[in-house]
């Protein structure tokens, strides 16, 4: 039989895409490989948003060729969109798909079905084979080709992904993904409602809408908000979570959709900056005052969600008191995380020939100081959380032990309980003891928080 495994780099809508193409290999019978386990086929699901992200891409590629000599490879995602070639040339015999072209992968195991499962060189000719046709296959527009990935299962998460979003119609000064996503495109709002139906009649507890900016979302006259009142009126129990949020998308008619019970309160903002010079040069479309009144309306409408925030440090021009401009703002907001990284130039972007580069050592120390205040903001959100009670979905390994059970919390929290009974992808409700003081998880995941089950 053969076996197969996935490398997912980059965001929740890569994650998605991947569990995609692991279910439509699992579902004829083919096998994900074990810890340990050499692959026939290894699939590399590239990210390109920042240049770390394009580096780890090369490693990992190089490393799987010299690991697996008889592995066959595939790498696509956004990096292999806009790098294709630079790719191919890492390793011998690797096949290099577009991100655009991702989508065709879906066919795959059909193919290599057809031709009787192949192994090492002959799987390897058999997928170069497939790969030029698929770059020249023009049966769909891609448009229309996006959206297949709808995932009948989820090898790798206990949660649902649903996409309903991508692309982006912004040309953010920093920002490569939109030259290698395309304009903004979405999935009509029926569609939505009939998947995200399939998955609550599957059993799962919640599913996490993602997208390259799900705000963006556009059906007709119908927005975020209007699919989202959509989506909870059209399902009996399935909750949903909001992958990120752009903060000029947190409106009136966003503050009333999402304020229904079965909205999670999450809300993982892509805020940038607190400067408002560093804003209008990244080419944001808001100021530190709109910051301000989106993070103040979503604790309104919700009881003191989860609320974290991208910031991106040195970008070209900050100077120090723009910096302590934005490490005032996000002090006073408090917010439960902050995902603090240093600019990184992309080509292709306004910002890669931008003037005013601000030296790597005083990014890094920037990012330092926003990570240890975000440290400081998780501590304060999990006291605040101590004694309460929350629903989380249960994880499908728990990383403490036998008789525990992990989950992800309505809030965004990381809760072990000792449980021996709660079903994976089931939702189960307890009360926080405080503070997770044991071992870290596995691959050092966080875990936030103790819990006790509420029967």
């Amino acid at each position: 039989m053969l076996k197969l495994a996935f490398i997912t780099l980059g965001c929740k809508l890569n994650q998605l895409e991947s569990e995609s193409l692991a279910s439509s290999f699992v579902a004829p019978g083919f096998a994900l490989a074990l810890s340990g386990e050499a692959p026939d086929l290894i699939i590399i699901n590239t990210c390109t948003v920042t240049s770390k992200a394009d580096q780890k891409a090369r490693r990992i590629l190089r490393k799987a060729a010299r690991d697996y000599p008889l592995a066959a490879i595939v790498v696509s995602g956004c990096y292999a969109e806009l790098e294709r070639e630079k790719l191919a040339s890492l390793a011998d015999g690797v096949c290099v798909l577009p991100g655009s072209r991702k989508y065709a992968l879906l066919e795959l195991p059909a193919c290599i079905e057809k031709a009787g499962q192949p192994q090492g060189p002959a799987l390897k000719a058999l997928i170069r084979d497939w790969a030029e046709n698929a770059l020249t296959d023009s049966g769909f527009p891609v448009e229309d080709e996006v959206f297949r990935f709808n995932p009948g299962a989820f090898p790798f998460h206990s949660r649902a992904f649903l996409k309903i979003q991508d692309g982006c119609n912004r040309r953010c000064a920093y920002c490569r993904v939109p030259l290698a996503r395309g304009k903004s495109r979405s999935l009509a709002a029926g569609e939505v409602l009939a998947r995200l139906g399939a998955l609550e009649e599957k059993g799962y507890a919640e599913a996490v809408l993602t997208g390259v900016n799900i705000n963006q979302y556009r059906d007709g006259d119908r927005g975020l908000p209007e699919l989202l009142s959509c989506l909870v009126a059209g399902t009996g129990r399935i909750a949903l979570r909001l992958s990120s949020t752009a903060v000029d998308g947190v409106s009136g008619a966003f503050i009333e959709a999402v304020g229904a019970e079965r909205i999670r309160p999450h809300f993982h903002l892509s805020v940038q900056s607190g400067s408002d010079p560093i804003l209008a040069a990244m080419g944001r479309p808001y100021r530190a005052a709109d910051i301000v009144r989106a993070v103040e309306s979503l604790r309104a409408v919700k009881d003191d969600p989860f609320i974290a925030a991208d910031i991106i440090s040195g970008f070209p021009g900050e100077r120090e008191e723009h910096f302590a401009e934005t490490y005032e703002l996000c002090a006073a907001l408090d917010f439960a995380w902050i995902h603090a990284f240093p600019f990184s130039p992309r080509p292709g972007t306004a910002a890669y020939t931008m003037k005013g580069r601000v030296p790597e050592r005083d990014a890094a120390d920037r990012v330092k100081a926003l990570t240890l205040l975000a440290g400081k903001g998780r501590e304060s959100y999990i006291r605040r959380w101590t004694g309460k009670t929350v629903t989380a979905v249960a994880e499908k390994n728990s990383p403490a032990g036998l008789n525990t059970v992990a989950g992800i919390t309505d809030n965004y929290l990381r809760v072990v309980a000792v449980s021996a009974g709660v079903e994976p992808s089931s939702a189960f409700r307890c009360r926080v003891t405080g503070p997770w003081n044991g071992d870290a998880g596995e691959d050092g995941e966080r875990i936030d928080i103790s819990g006790e089950i509420i029967v």
